[in-house]
């Protein structure tokens, strides 16, 4: 292992680092429509499940596949990803990801059906797996180790400008044209950032790069998939005890356990387990994955309150998250000053304690809440993200030497999407479980093949109480009731996760370091994971 130069010398080339803050405005543009996707569909949920002319008709299990088809292929194809741009060049693979996700955008726009919307789907995820790390490597390639934390919060403050304007605009598209016009907004960024990419980025790659390893790809998409599959199958069904959903959930869990055996005994794996030796990495890296666990189950049902059960518009919708995003624009460039001051134990846990109280705090709404609480619980929510998400992101980059940059942050993104697609699937099912059971009586008197489609969701009982007319009417109040106990349950649930990772941060990370000795610091960080 090389060891990094000491924190005077430069690393980076003076006309690269001249141009350093346009690359990471070029990096930020890349990140932006990856992340923007996401929240756009988010609030477009509910428009996709409306059947046609005006969106798909899409269930309840089908909305949560067009969400993870997506999280899935970008998950499991990271470690690959991060290694090939370590190997070819971390611009190449910008440019074909950003390329793909483009094509994918525009095809999902024209699905005609629901299954054809997931298929589009896991193709933009196969572009994004190729862009996520790609920009946080390039990122620690074009600044100097002292500025590289200022960079990432930056970077991180990226992801809630995403946040922020993704809903807006998904709401004002769906306003004025069809649904698909969601994806097809993606296009133009894509071109735009193609052409400042080839003019600024600097390509960069390690210079003893490892072999690719496809049976670990391949044993890590598979384990996913199963594992994933058996929970949406389980939360349709109402049943995790059914033979099918544990079997599927088992055979997940059996190829991820032989993928990580597999992988301790590869000359050449795709990715080292031996990095999960030194504790701080660990830890950091279940810090953020129990994050976008709790925070994706949650944007996932709290489009549903503020749309099914109180009423709101999706461009409303986009504006009510506005707080959201606004918490991690203005908080999360500055956590490192935080940091600075109280050290990254302190940090990190305060901000998932502030998470899981405010995930906590869904469990006090109701139908007739004021709207104003809901914009401080997702005020505070941003503000306590921010605290995770910079911190740990720093941790995770600078604890691997700068030439494994894209495989540091093909698992930091990896543990992000796959406790994301996990939080969708396992909160996701706890809410149509719940809610089934609460509205299963005041279904009754439906037909059977009816009944059971109409207790999958709160659109799908409010799509059968509108085909009723007046005899339907009946069922609204108790729809609202039902699904009001199930979110109170799941967010419950996703403040549980986000106390567990306050846990495993406070006794593992670090706590606020001495002042360290000229050049220490550099050394100390390059042993990280010996």
């Amino acid at each position: 292992m090389t060891t990094p130069a000491g924190p005077t010398e430069r690393r980076v080339p003076e006309a690269v680092h001249r141009r350093r803050w346009a690359i990471l405005g070029v990096l930020m543009l890349s990140l932006l429509i990856v992340v923007l996707d996401n929240s756009i569909l988010n609030v477009a949920i509910k428009t996709i499940s409306t059947p046609a002319p005006i969106g798909l008709g899409a269930t309840q299990s089908e909305l949560e596949w067009a969400i993870n088809s997506y999280t899935l292929v970008f998950a499991g194809l990271l470690f690959t990803a991060g290694l090939l741009g370590d190997r070819l060049g971390r611009k190449k693979m910008l440019l074909a990801g950003l390329a793909v996700f483009g094509i994918g955008s525009a095809l999902a726009a024209e699905s005609g059906s629901p299954v054809q919307l997931i298929a589009f789907r896991a193709v933009m995820g196969l572009g994004a797996a190729f862009v996520m790390p790609a920009t946080l490597a390039v990122l620690m390639n074009v600044f100097e180790r002292d500025e590289q934390p200022k960079a990432i919060g930056v970077w991180a403050g990226g992801v809630g400008i995403a946040i922020a304007i993704g809903p807006i605009t998904g709401g004002v598209l769906l306003d004025h044209f069809w649904w698909g016009s969601v994806f097809l907004i993606n296009v133009p960024i894509v071109i735009i950032a193609l052409g400042l990419m080839v003019w600024l980025v600097p390509d960069s790659r390690d210079p003893n790069p490892g072999r690719v390893d496809p049976i670990g790809v391949v044993l890590s998409v598979i384990g996913l998939v199963l594992l994933v599959y058996g929970i949406i199958k389980g939360g349709q069904l109402a049943d995790f005890t059914d033979p099918q959903v544990l079997a599927t959930i088992a055979a997940g869990l059996a190829v991820l356990a032989a993928f990580v055996v597999f992988e301790k005994r590869s000359d050449h794996p795709s990715v080292d387990v031996t990095y999960f030796k030194n504790k701080v990495f660990s830890a950091a890296i279940a810090a953020i994955a129990l994050v976008f666990f709790a925070l994706m189950g949650v944007t996932f049902f709290s489009v549903f309150y503020t749309q099914s059960v109180r009423g709101y518009s999706p461009l409303q919708t986009g504006l009510l998250m506005l707080p959201l995003a606004a918490a991690q624009m203005i908080f999360a460039p500055r956590a490192r000053l935080v940091v600075d001051r109280f050290g990254n134990k302190a940090t990190t846990t305060a901000g998932l304690v502030v998470l899981a109280a405010m995930l906590a705090a869904f469990a006090t709404l109701d139908a007739d809440t004021p709207i104003w609480l809901l914009e401080v619980i997702f005020f505070l929510m941003g503000a306590g993200m921010a605290h995770v998400m910079t911190p740990t992101s720093v941790v995770i980059m600078q604890a691997l030497p700068r030439e494994k940059a894209g495989s540091a942050s093909a698992l930091s993104n990896t543990f992000r999407q796959v406790g994301g697609a996990l939080g969708i699937a396992i909160l996701g099912s706890v809410l149509s479980t719940t809610y089934r059971d609460g509205i299963e009586d005041q279904l009754s008197q439906l037909p059977p093949a009816v009944r059971h489609t109409a207790g999958e969701s709160i659109e799908a009982t409010l799509g059968v109480a509108a085909k009723l007319g007046p005899n339907g009417k009946a069922l609204i109040a108790p729809a609202n009731d039902a699904f009001l106990h199930a979110m109170h349950l799941t967010a419950l649930c996703g403040a549980g996760v986000a106390v567990v990772g306050a846990v495993i941060v406070a006794l593992f990370l670090p706590g606020r370091p001495p002042a360290p000795q000229e050049g220490q610091e550099e050394t100390e960080l390059a042993t990280a994971d010996h």
